[in-house]
């Protein structure tokens, strides 16, 4: 990355002279528009203006450790530094074939008067959003730090309105609905997962509170303010384990800085012009560290069949955990073009822990997974399996080296459900041990996306979502929920919903008849075909059973064409409409390709979709798929368009739509 140094002497652009009295140093974004301005003068505060609005009102950034208060009026910036970074960022996988990464950053080096401990605070402002964090080195008066809580909070200006997952507790699988709620009716004992999305009701502007680039550090929630005013504070996870000579309480974060800094995560607001263009963003990865892995050539997205879901509904004698019905859905999976299949739990020994301890080596005698794996190779699909999180980890030097001698394509790692510091400290060691073992991961009851999939490529998705799974267990995944999804979770990064449910019933049926095994959804054939374009996921399940998508007469059913063809990873992702549980239209492009996925809430509703992002001068064929007679039913047609033309969809309630252009004569 090219680091181009600007004097501040000659940056008005970056930030106002440090010696103004009025004006609070700032930095600004390369198009002007967002500005992060810091203010020392009776403890470090902040403020985010956009468009000359304010966004975030004046709010405290601190931090209480072992080695007292970082923030306070105690210390004073005594110089600083302003650069500007104008480069690109290629993921291996993802929403986009490249980002650009472009911001402009001033460190804050500080001194603390009584003791003269140093520390930095780095801010940085992006066209689509504003990042600051702290960076606290090794020195003479201690060598190791705990943080036991921060003080920094995001104050509102007025009473926004806001979508938040309140888990209500410090350890949860993160898996629940972003509900609306007004700022004035958080409370200091609710905890939000990131993001935190709000609308500032200037126009259409929106902003979402994440976190980025967590290590060596616990995860944060979002909590309402202590003195009752508008807005948050971090609540910072504490440690489950027991430090020697820490206070009565669990500290939340503990670091020896021999290594290097003790760096707290990016506290991140991203901000757009509709809640939509959030969905562009990658933020999140561009404030993460760079790829720690040379050669990602193995690393492949693709789609997977899946067995937990449907029950091993194959068509095999005593269908269940054993070679023969793997071997069905390795056989089905290539019908599909699909490039994997996910083996779930019980394949190993002891995967429910009973009495005896798992064994994460030890295939159960019905499973085969040498020989699975030779006969996915033999037909161009690969095997991933499931393992609890605690069993693997106990083996995990042992088993990661098996599973890429048996020639194990990536493994879906379960039920961490926290984001405290041991954690976060398992996803980096795990990731990276995958990673020489050429393994790629899949984490559920996972907590939300902090942008390590940048620096591990080999993650390649993940949970912490509220997906169709839940539809084996009641009536929670409604289509209000799944059209909130991509505004609130998936800004942080994949998502693994596993779609791809193709039996459905209306909302009045499905809640009296909604079932463990080969389970129903509430939503039409439209909707599930529409979440392969609309939820980003390199790696993506077909859920349901194979007879679901080929019938008994060998043919593809409504939809499973569209689902044999569309990729998981993209070259470029565009917003095109949509509301906040409302609806949603998304377009991303492969290739020459451009593909659009369309879904609404309850409401059935047209919509009028523009074609501008093809460019001028061409003719392209569209192929429409839209919602037909029933829930389980589609209607295809095919036209020409030009990029001045509009496409009209009509999506039925609880439905959806897609398109594919490819250019006329392809």
């Amino acid at each position: 990355m090219k680091l181009l140094t600007i004097l501040l002497a000659t940056a008005a652009a970056l930030a106002p002279t440090m010696a103004s009295a009025q004006t609070p140093p700032a930095v600004v974004s390369p198009d002007g528009r967002t500005r992060i301005e810091i203010d020392s003068a009776s403890g470090l505060r902040y403020r985010v203006v956009r468009d000359g609005n304010v966004v975030i009102a004046t709010s405290p950034i601190g931090m209480v450790t072992s080695e007292g208060a970082f923030g306070t009026s105690e210390s004073a910036v005594t110089s600083s530094e302003a650069s500007a970074v104008n480069d690109s960022y290629v993921p291996v996988a993802g929403k986009a074939s490249r980002v650009a990464d472009r911001y402009n950053q001033i460190v804050f080096h500080l001194t603390r008067a009584k003791d003269g401990v140093t520390y930095d605070l780095i801010a940085r402002a992006y066209d689509d959003g504003v990042a600051f964090r702290f960076a606290v080195a090794a020195q003479p008066r201690f060598q190791a730090i705990d943080v036991y809580w921060e003080t920094t909070g995001f104050y509102f200006p007025a009473d926004y309105g806001c979508w938040g997952a309140n888990s209500g507790r410090f350890e949860n699988s993160h898996e629940t609905e972003f509900d609306p709620i007004k700022a004035s009716a958080m409370r200091g004992f609710h905890l939000y997962d990131a993001p935190l999305l709000c609308r500032t009701g200037k126009g259409e502007t929106s902003f979402a509170i994440v976190e980025a680039d967590k290590r060596d550090y616990p995860g944060a929630y979002y909590a309402g303010r202590a003195d009752a005013g508008l807005g948050v504070s971090v609540a910072l996870t504490s440690r489950r384990d027991n430090i020697p000579d820490s206070p009565a309480f669990k500290v939340s974060a503990h670091a020896a800085l021999a290594a290097g800094p003790l760096l707290t995560p990016w506290r991140t607001v991203m901000i757009g012009d509709r809640p939509g263009d959030l969905i562009q963003s990658s933020l999140v990865q561009l404030l993460a560290a760079p790829s720690a892995i040379a050669d990602t050539s193995w690393i492949k997205p693709g789609k997977s069949a899946w067995d937990w879901w449907n029950g091993w509904a194959v068509n095999v004698p005593n269908a269940g955990i054993n070679t023969a019905t793997y071997q069905a859905y390795i056989d089905f999976a290539k019908s599909m073009n699909l490039e994997y299949i996910l083996i779930d739990e019980g394949w190993y020994k002891g995967s429910s822990e009973g009495p005896r301890p798992a064994d994460v080596t030890v295939p159960v005698p019905a499973v085969d997974i040498p020989g699975l794996v030779k006969y996915g190779a033999e037909r161009n699909v690969g095997v991933w399996v499931w393992l609890q999180w605690k069993q693997l980890q106990r083996q995990l030097d042992a088993a990661l080296p098996l599973y890429e001698a048996w020639g194990i394509k990536g493994i879906k790692v379960d039920f961490m459900d926290r984001n405290d510091q041991e954690m976060v400290e398992f996803y980096h060691e795990l990731l990276s041990k995958a990673a020489a073992h050429h393994l790629m991961v899949d984490l559920h009851g996972a907590y939300p996306p902090d942008g390590l999939l940048r620096t591990y490529p080999n993650f390649v998705t993940q949970e912490g979502v509220l997906g169709a799974e839940y539809n084996k267990f009641g009536a929670r995944i409604t289509a209000t929920h799944n059209v909130t999804l991509p505004f609130t979770r998936m800004l942080l990064g994949p998502m693994d919903y596993t779609p791809g449910g193709f039996r459905a019933l209306p909302p009045a049926e499905f809640a009296t008849r909604h079932r463990l095994l080969r389970p129903y959804v509430q939503t039409t054939r439209g909707q599930a075909i529409a979440m392969y374009v609309v939820y980003e996921s390199p790696l993506v399940m077909l859920s349901d059973s194979p007879d679901a998508y080929i019938g008994a007469d060998g043919r593809l059913t409504d939809g499973a064409d569209f689902l044999k063809q569309v990729p998981t990873s993209w070259d470029e992702t565009r917003f095109i409409s949509g509301e906040i549980g409302q609806s949603i239209v998304l377009a991303r492009r492969k290739g020459d390709r451009w593909y659009i996925g369309a879904m609404t809430n309850e409401q059935g509703r047209k919509v009028s979709v523009p074609l501008s992002m093809l460019g001028a001068g061409k003719r392209w064929r569209a192929r429409i798929w839209q919602d037909g007679a029933d829930m389980n039913h589609l209607r295809t047609s095919t036209t020409q368009v030009q990029s001045r033309d509009r496409i009209q969809l009509t999506l039925a309630p609880s439905g959806g739509a897609t398109v594919v252009l490819e250019p006329a004569g392809s």
